[in-house]
């Protein structure tokens, strides 16, 4: 019955081919003796999130991390994309395709397989997955990568404020949930932290079930274009693929943009915009899909959550453009003190 489903789910999805060090929190629970696995064994599948590689962002992220693994140790790899308004049931049959195809090293980028990993790791006991940004689904071959992305959006929402000429800033999220929530929140505190009476008007492009905020550059665009127009005159976008539409008006408007989850000030595909990018917030998960990786191949995986935060340097600011070189240093001592613990930021509001 299993291949039966996979072979329907296979022919629904006409398989959609295509071509971030952290610190443990303690409550992993692999720790078993592993032999490690040959690189030229290793054979590693990856299912994107929408928007896939090229989204300029967190997709992009993770495939750099695969890239880097593929470039090193010339490992086996497979691509899997996901379509805007897809079920769980359609994301359930993506991860098994790529566990039945022999692709014992799988990664599922970001939060929304939760559902469909907690159904499919239990059939596939010999397959190591790592689950990105999401503690929803666990078990003894699933590895969680989760990030403390409100300790950068702290650090960028300090350089948002003291850039400010009108100490009105704007936050763009792709998706109204806890996890972008998070954005919002690290970079509310940094701003007020900086600036006690900085404002911040925020704004949500879809809800949940609707992810497609994630990857709509135009509703991006809008958004920003109405802050900018209400007197904001920098944006953090944390939005995926429609943070390009958030720099495409900071461009036409003469005001700043704040990229996430890549420098995206270095990103070829945004060259035409990168002068209105003061900084990006930094989401190293690039870090994390190598890590998991190596720690397959060397016999080191570990099941449950690790977590990559601004101490183990898994979130941070760039500085790419020179944009931030004059605020740097009060930009690093509130680094310092989240870092030290002096200074705690909420993950919630």
């Amino acid at each position: 019955m299993r291949g039966l489903r996979l072979a329907a789910g296979a022919l629904a999805l006409g398989l959609g081919l295509t071509a971030c060090g952290g610190s443990d929190s303690g409550t992993g629970s692999g720790g078993s003796t592993q032999a490690s696995t040959p690189a030229s064994e290793l054979k590693i599948g990856l299912a994107y999130d929408i928007g896939g590689r090229g989204d300029q962002s967190f997709n992009d992220s993770a495939a750099r991390g695969l890239d880097k693994a593929k470039s090193e140790f010339g490992v086996d790899i497979k691509e899997l994309e996901a379509a805007a308004g897809e079920t769980d049931a359609q994301k359930e049959d993506r991860l098994r395709q790529l566990a039945e195809g022999g692709y014992t090293t799988v990664i599922a980028v970001g939060y929304a397989y939760a559902t469909a990993l907690a159904k499919v790791a239990p059939d596939y006991a010999e397959v190591k997955f790592a689950l990105i940004d999401s503690t929803d689904a666990k078990g003894a071959n699933i590895e969680n990568l989760v990030f403390a992305e409100q300790e950068g959006s702290f650090l960028v929402g300090v350089a948002a404020a003291l850039k400010s000429t009108t100490g009105k800033l704007g936050f763009v999220g792709g998706v109204n949930t806890p996890l972008i929530q998070k954005f919002e929140v690290g970079f509310t505190a940094g701003a007020k932290a900086a600036k006690p009476d900085a404002t911040v008007e925020v704004k949500y492009l879809t809800q949940p079930p609707d992810f497609t905020g994630f990857n709509d550059p135009a509703k991006g665009e809008t958004a920003a274009n109405g802050m900018f127009d209400a007197g904001v005159d920098v944006v953090y976008a944390a939005a995926g693929g429609s943070g390009n539409g958030v720099f495409k008006a900071a461009k036409a408007k003469g005001k700043l943009g704040i990229g996430v989850d890549s420098d995206q000030y270095n990103l070829p595909a945004l060259a035409e915009v990168k002068d209105v990018i003061m900084t990006s917030m930094i989401k190293k998960v690039d870090t994390a899909v190598y890590d998991f990786i190596v720690s397959v191949k060397d016999g080191k995986f570990t099941a449950g959550e690790k977590v990559y935060d601004l101490k183990a340097g898994g979130v941070d600011y760039s500085t790419s453009g020179g944009k931030v070189d004059d605020i740097k240093a009060q930009i690093d001592d509130y680094k310092a003190k989240i870092s030290s613990g002096e200074i705690k930021v909420s993950s919630t509001k």
